[in-house]
């Protein structure tokens, strides 16, 4: 009974404690949001050499960084005096949405464009951020009369952010995917602030947002979800696991030592698990939104929760066969493994409500269209192939792993945190093994993209390590010693371990750039939706475009948003709205828009014997067939270059070349216009 008492007393209401987290929760996402918002505009006016060819933007960019870590050390330095200090709680949500701005913002200054500017999979992400501002319908993202496939829930706002500012989707991706990753940021810190000290808390948010910017910033609505994973599997497990214990308490029971009540009653003051309902409809609330958002990172939390419930039932019936001896099974430990279970179903039940928000118009189509098989799980790079071991790695966050895993394994017994963070780490081991078990029967689960959340587990794991041997050696260095000295001693104990963890965290955060090289270097060469490279070399044939649109639009009496153009210059699509007949890949197509048979028309399009038998065929077509063409040129061809799914090959795209003989277009039903590298032919 202790153990309540002492919940009872650390703990508020669980209504009272619910609407506390939202207030703050909205109160710092207005501060982190009024941050970054500033920051990118001033940012923006500014005028600085390209990233690639310049070190300027690099030397501001590590200024920031260091004047957003002094912001953030005087947060903490406030919380540590009083852990309700409003002071600190803005200046720490203000300092790691500042932080967040620099590091991504300033590298970018002088481009337009995001990380990986418009190739690889930011030309399809693109293309959806730009499809949901020319709509607020949830529309797929190529195909013509089609609910979306991906989940929209980050693209829409985004969308409509554009929208409301008047601005082009392509230019709004990039400050939309900075700014909701600050707040990401800054939400995962408030969200920690409930579960350990405001000022641990504090560190652990900057520790999870270099490691999320670094590593999964790419995808930003992926880092987004992956970024709020680690305290909402800590409220998973505090809820089912605080079930299992009380389903026990009564006269004479025995309390679970490892339970977060008698880690109260105990004295860990940091094992604030708020528990019961608010935890349980707080994890169904985040699994909802993450399905609007991430599908890969919400079936790898749902995966995790699932087992979380499985371990509790398997511990409650073990503990049950330990104190009775009797291993039959009883009323009681019938109890035991009915309650968890139960919350495992309202936690279904709010995650399945919020998720048909988005999902539900592609669900209701799919049970009436025909549909081919996604092929969006075929795919097995080298890394998808070997599991991912980054506490092995002789790097900074290669040492913060491997403190966060014998943090794990030594803290297992009697740290909620622990043990939610080793189900979690266990969870997506088993995932990456039955991802690549399952390429037997040819697919995969994408085990591979789960290394972000891996680093993000054992990197705050790590920070926790830290915080616990620097508590050790506090409490070492007071040992056997009078009172003065034991204070000197302990002052010198923290200033040494303050000293390391600064320079060690700036070592780190200045080194995002370096880590991000790549995808810094592609948005400063790849031509943006206005025609220009950033590093102001001479642009690529995406410069033609405005002309290519300017060719179309004024020639088709439909609005630009409800055209359908046959292309396979997919970058086109992605600057400006219109709707494609074909898409990139099929792994990025919806099922619904059946790629495969779309490729196999316009192969047989190709074949026509002359303009009177494409245009029969185009007017047979169970699709809305393409009102413009956008062609590559030959001689005495037009081209296109489709892709078609060749896994358990790596690469798994192959492409080929579908060339129409120019004849096809001699109708006057046709216009012919040659822009640049590009033939632009439109159906009258």
């Amino acid at each position: 009974m202790a153990g309540d008492v002492a919940a009872q007393h650390l703990t508020p209401g669980p209504v009272r404690a619910m609407r506390g987290t939202l207030l703050e929760l909205v109160a710092a996402l207005i501060v982190s949001g009024v941050v970054a918002v500033a920051g990118l505009a001033l940012i923006d006016r500014t005028s600085l050499p390209a990233f690639t060819t310049s070190h300027v933007a690099r030397s501001l960019t590590t200024v920031g960084q260091v004047v957003a870590v002094a912001v953030i050390i005087a947060a903490i330095a406030l919380l540590r005096r009083d852990k309700d200090s409003r002071w600190g709680k803005t200046l720490s949500w203000a300092g790691l949405s500042g932080f967040a701005t620099v590091t991504l913002a300033m590298p970018l200054s002088a481009t337009k464009l995001y990380l990986f500017g418009i190739s690889v999979d930011q030309e399809f992400r693109t293309q959806f951020f730009t499809r949901m501002t020319a709509t607020p319908r949830l529309q797929d993202m190529n195909y013509a009369d089609l609910p979306s496939y991906y989940p929209a829930g980050w693209f829409w706002f985004g969308g409509r952010s554009a929208d409301l500012l008047g601005m082009p989707g392509w230019e709004m991706y990039k400050p939309y995917a900075i700014a909701t990753l600050a707040l990401a940021i800054v939400a995962s810190t408030v969200l920690w602030s409930r579960l350990v000290r405001a000022d641990l808390a504090v560190v652990v948010g900057l520790a999870q947002g270099a490691i999320a910017l670094a590593y999964g910033s790419p995808e930003p609505y992926g880092a987004i979800v992956a970024l709020l994973l680690p305290p909402v599997l800590v409220l998973a497990w505090s809820g089912l696991r605080r079930s299992a214990a009380q389903s026990r308490s009564g006269p004479g029971a025995t309390q679970d030592p490892t339970s977060h009540l008698s880690l109260l009653a105990a004295g860990h003051p940091i094992e604030r698990a708020e528990g019961r309902w608010p935890a349980i409809v707080g994890v169904g609330i985040f699994l909802g939104l993450s399905a609007t958002i991430y599908t890969l990172y919400t079936g790898l939390a749902a995966f995790t929760v699932v087992l979380m419930a499985a371990t509790v039932i398997i511990l409650a019936m073990r503990s049950h066969v330990q104190e009775t001896g009797d291993r039959r099974l009883s009323a009681a430990t019938l109890r035991a493994a009915v309650v968890p279970l139960i919350r495992l179903a309202v936690i279904t039940v709010i995650a399945c409500a919020i998720a048909l928000v988005v999902w539900s118009p592609y669900l209701i189509a799919a049970a009436s269209k025909p549909s081919e098989a996604a092929t969006a799980m075929r795919y097995l790079p080298e890394s998808g192939s070997a599991l991912p071991l980054p506490m092995l790695h002789l790097n900074l966050i290669g040492i913060l792993c491997a403190i966060g895993f014998l943090w794990i394994l030594t803290r297992a017994r009697n740290s909620v945190r622990a043990q939610a963070f080793g189900v979690g780490v266990v969870s997506i081991y088993l995932w990456s093994l039955l991802s690549m078990a399952f390429t037997v029967i040819g697919t995969t689960l994408l085990g591979f993209r789960l290394e972000p959340v891996l680093l993000l587990l054992l990197g705050v794991a790590g920070v926790f390590g830290v915080f616990d041997v620097a508590s050790w050696a506090v409490r070492r260095a007071q040992l056997y010693q009078v009172a003065d000295v034991a204070r000197v001693r302990s002052r010198q104990v923290r200033v040494t371990v303050i000293a390391i963890g600064v320079i060690a965290a700036l070592s780190f955060i200045q080194g995002i750039p370096r880590v991000l090289a790549t995808e810094i270097s592609t948005a400063y060469s790849d031509t943006d939706g206005n025609g220009q490279r950033a590093d102001r070399y001479a642009p690529g044939a995406a410069s033609y475009f405005a002309e290519v649109d300017e060719a179309i639009r004024t020639q088709v009496a439909t609005p630009v948003s409800d055209t359908v153009v046959l292309t396979t210059d997919f970058s086109f699509l992605s600057f400006n709205p219109y709707l494609g007949f074909q898409a990139l890949t099929s792994h990025y197509a919806n099922p619904l828009g059946l790629f495969n048979a779309r490729s196999a028309a316009i192969n047989d399009w190709s074949k026509s014997t002359d303009a009177a038998d494409l245009i029969r065929q185009l007017d047979a077509s169970p699709w809305r067939a393409p009102q413009a063409f956008v062609f590559r040129t030959t001689d005495d061809a037009y081209t296109l270059r489709l892709s078609a799914d060749v896994y358990p090959n790596n690469p798994n795209v192959k492409l080929y070349t579908v060339a129409f003989p120019k004849k096809l277009f001699d109708s006057p039903e046709f216009s012919t216009e040659n822009i640049g590298p590009f033939t632009v032919i439109v159906r009258k």
